[in-house]
């Protein structure tokens, strides 16, 4: 899969080198102002597709977080695709200084995937777990328990990146796609499980436990 060594990620490569670009046109016409926006905008821009070295946890039914951010939810929902069932859910909101590179949450088989072509509300809101343009995988982890985490695209983002398929086997914090530019993900824990993560915590992808599977 894309993006497993390089320090940016691919998928920021065409954004770089267009702003790259137009900032060496008008350092080349002398527009000095100019010029400094749009080198500005280049450095962002790199900053925004960083994608760093990570070492998770190696505790046995760790849960890690799939996103950098900040947790804006954590309770109880009825989860109507895969468990059909009351679960509880955690979600993780990235600005657009988070790292925007998820990662796999543990390690398994990918058995379902889903994507819904949304809407683009605030990713902050309750109503965008529903609503919002996402991309879904269902797993089945190696010790039988099953998880399901969703990246759902935000109010400025409107490209989700999901790079596995039906059948491959994610490794735990392992990179498996991104979001452009501020979004959220969650993550949905089967009955039983414990979950460790609180309203207002601050998230390292592939690091931070979130919880432990039954």
């Amino acid at each position: 899969m894309r993006n497993q060594n390089q320090p940016i990620a691919t998928e920021g490569y065409p954004f770089i080198a267009l702003f790259a670009f137009i900032t060496l046109v008008f350092a080349l016409l002398g527009w000095g102002f100019v010029t400094l926006v749009f080198l500005c905008l280049s450095l962002f821009t790199v900053y925004f597709f960083r994608n760093p070295e990570r070492y998770p946890s190696e505790e046995e039914g760790a849960v890690l977080a799939p996103a950098d951010g900040k947790v804006i939810f954590v309770g109880t929902v009825m989860e109507e695709r895969f468990f059909k069932a009351e679960v509880t859910k955690v979600s993780i909101f990235m600005s657009v200084f988070n790292v925007h590179v998820n990662r796999a949450p543990a390690s398994g088989k990918v058995i379902e995937m889903f994507y819904n072509k949304g809407e683009f509300f605030n990713a902050a809101l309750d109503k965008a777990s529903l609503q919002n343009e996402q991309s879904g995988i269902f797993m089945e982890t190696e010790g039988g328990q099953r998880l399901l985490f969703v990246q759902i695209a935000g109010l400025i983002a409107r490209r989700i990146v999901t790079y596995p398929v039906v059948g491959d086997q994610l490794e735990k914090a392992m990179r498996y796609g991104l979001i452009r530019f501020g979004s959220r993900v969650d993550v949905y824990f089967p009955e039983g499980s414990e979950v460790l993560a609180k309203v207002g915590d601050r998230t390292v992808a592939g690091e931070s436990i979130l919880g432990y599977l039954k």
